[in-house]
């Protein structure tokens, strides 16, 4: 069963930076599109990323007991898709949520 937490954890994270920026309204909520093709070409862009770095043995999956242990190319976990929307969706949202704060100021 624990193996998969890492992935649980990252679903549960996603969610509550959904939760916030439903809240807010600083993205997906407000122009859904937008976002998603931000998030999109975001996650593309590390995703090809970690393939040029797994082919060069620079990145590699690690022995961790709470991985799925799917992957989604060789040395890519499917963890990793998950991790980039949060980190893409994450930064997005601070972005907006400074942005928005800036403008008032």
């Amino acid at each position: 069963m624990t193996s998969w937490l890492y992935l649980t954890a990252l679903l549960i994270s996603i969610g509550g930076l959904a939760t916030l920026d439903w809240r807010y309204r600083l993205a997906l909520f407000v122009e859904t599109r937008r976002t998603v093709l931000t998030l999109a070409i975001a996650v593309a862009f590390f995703l090809v990323w970690d393939l040029i770095g797994t082919g060069l043995g620079i990145f590699f999956i690690g022995d961790g007991p709470y991985q799925s242990g799917l992957v989604i190319a060789p040395e890519v976990p499917l963890e990793e898709v998950f991790f980039l929307i949060l980190l893409a969706y994450q930064t997005l949202l601070l972005w907006r949520a400074f942005s928005r704060r800036r403008a008032v100021a």
